[in-house]
């Protein structure tokens, strides 16, 4: 039975069920998709399988104009790509697109009706001086954040403060790993950039190996505090491992790459959850039990409760008892992943004083 939470679920399970959606499923389903990012995927799924005709008008206009909103902005990221490119070609090191970017200049399933943010790149922490220097040359910009802000990403996270142009007002996000040194987990950045594959006529820029972008992306979203975009990112989940998946080594080097570099955790949130919510096909022999790292006792239990609720469209028809208390757990707990409690509670309590007075 489709209800009102699952709605959207069952549309990205199930493609070809829309056809029977009646005007108000697809009113709602619309609003769904687009508070959660994914109105464009939507429509590309139902373009794959041959199924847009059968939409009605109503619904096909705002499907399309979505779809045509996330190509322009392909378009903008394939610029962006090409500019960074650029800049810093002359540094003669490794610049690695990832998440969204990398999707795209790719060109792999999840770029397509995918909509940005921002672009994400990783360069070698040694670097990092010489790259910021060469985008501060040629028109990005720091945003204004407070001194204890740009202390708190130079010292403490993994990237720079965030990075905006000031013709393009695109921002960039340029990071030197993939978590905080103070995190719990900590994979060794330049493993990630030693296996990066080239891109080709692309210059300097590169994107990671198959599994470890599936290990990024997964690291990336059950290591987060906030999930506004959180299915979106289960659905990028979806189409890297159903693409990447259909090779039968990849599980096997993703398993053993994942215990390389001690990103088993996160690989069994990723796995367990692109099942179980989206019906990914994941083989018979990988045993999630047997994943190193996978919660013990209770803990699995607490977590289904806590990410079968955040992991929702964030739209009020997607609201189930206790998701707000779900995610506060879940943004005390990302911040409780990346710092030490001396670290996270002076950090909360500020961010919570500055909260109250920005209101």
């Amino acid at each position: 039975m489709i209800t009102a939470h699952n709605l959207l679920l069952t549309a990205l399970r199930s493609p070809e069920s829309m056809i029977s959606f009646k005007l108000a499923e697809w009113d709602l389903l619309v609003r769904q998709a687009r508070h959660a990012d994914l109105l464009a995927r939507v429509c590309v799924l139902l373009e794959e399988e041959g199924l847009l005709d059968m939409v009605p008008r109503e619904a096909r206009n705002h499907l399309e104009s979505e779809l045509m909103v996330a190509k322009a902005h392909g378009r903008v990221v394939r610029w962006e790509g090409y500019q960074i490119q650029k800049t810093l070609e002359h540094l003669k090191i490794p610049v690695i697109l990832l998440k969204g970017a990398a999707y795209v200049l790719g060109d792999l399933p999840p770029g397509r009706g995918r909509l940005f943010h921002d672009v994400d790149i990783l360069v070698p922490r040694n670097d990092l001086d010489a790259i910021e220097e060469a985008l501060l040359r040629n028109g990005w910009m720091l945003n204004h954040l407070d001194q204890y802000d740009q202390r708190y990403y130079r010292q403490w996270m993994h990237q720079l403060p965030p990075l905006r142009h000031i013709k393009r007002k695109t921002v960039l996000d340029v990071h030197h790993t993939i978590l905080p040194k103070t995190a719990q987990f900590s994979p060794d950045p330049l493993k990630l950039i030693s296996d990066s594959q080239p891109l080709n006529g692309q210059g300097c820029l590169k994107i990671l190996s198959a599994t470890d972008m599936v290990l990024h992306s997964a690291t990336h979203l059950f290591h987060e505090g906030e999930f506004h975009y959180g299915l979106r990112d289960l659905v990028d989940l979806d189409r890297l491992l159903g693409h990447f998946g259909r090779d039968n080594d990849f599980w096997s080097q993703l398993l053993a790459r994942a215990d390389e570099l001690d990103l088993s955790r996160p690989l069994y949130y990723a796995l367990r959850y692109t099942r179980a919510i989206l019906g990914t096909a994941v083989p018979e022999q990988i045993d999630l039990n047997a994943l190193k790292r996978r919660p013990r006792g209770l803990a699995p239990t607490l977590m289904d409760f806590l990410f079968y609720r955040v992991l929702l469209p964030d739209h009020p028809s997607c609201k189930m008892t206790y998701t707000r208390i779900a995610r506060w757990f879940l943004y005390v707990r990302g911040h409780a992943l990346r710092m030490p409690l001396y670290l996270l509670i002076p950090h909360l309590i500020r961010k919570s004083i500055k909260r109250r007075k920005d209101a």
